[in-house]
């Protein structure tokens, strides 16, 4: 296995440790924890394009470990009261309308590609994440939940945006 693919097993093995530190109210250490699986996913990436060490194991579990950690910080964000459900439902319908193209277009041998407005929504909800759990940290400032509030509905509008972007640009997919 490649540094690449091991980086993402990483990120996917601190899911678990992210949602204890969480669930133990250990916000900071959550943090650090979050903010490290979130930089391998930046990182990943980088040394797979440039060593060529792109491998069908790393595109398909990059976006899926990707998911599971942003999911996992929703989901108990929205069980404490932090999102409110019709955010994490735009997500997940946005998630699940995605999957279920390239999944289409895969069985037609063709393989749909991320676009860039998809790669910011990541960043976004990885950074609202981050600055949400600095809030939740650092309680005696409520300014810092409420940035991290709206760069998390700067997540969601964005969302909606490359859900749409991505239907558009790919909408042959429902003729196939």
């Amino acid at each position: 296995m490649n540094l690449p693919n091991k980086l993402t097993v990483l990120r996917v093995i601190m899911v678990p440790i992210f949602i204890a530190a969480y669930l133990k109210e250990m916000y900071f250490i959550a943090l650090i924890v979050f903010a490290l699986a979130s930089f391998t996913d930046l990182l990943d990436g980088k040394i797979a394009r440039k060593h060529n060490l792109v491998t069908n194991f790393g595109k398909i579990m990059d976006p899926l470990a990707d998911k599971i950690l942003v999911y996992s910080a929703l989901c108990l964000f929205l069980q404490f009261g932090y999102i409110k459900a019709w955010m994490l439902i735009v997500i997940l319908a946005r998630e699940f309308a995605i999957a279920g193209m390239r999944t289409v277009a895969a069985s037609e041998g063709r393989v749909l590609a991320a676009g860039m407005s998809g790669k910011i929504k990541t960043v976004l909800q990885m950074v609202g994440v981050c600055v949400m759990l600095l809030g939740m940290a650092v309680p005696q400032n409520k300014n810092i939940l409420i940035i991290g509030s709206f760069i998390f509905l700067a997540s969601v509008i964005m969302t909606i945006y490359s859900g749409c972007e991505y239907i558009i640009k790919n909408k042959d997919v429902f003729s196939m």
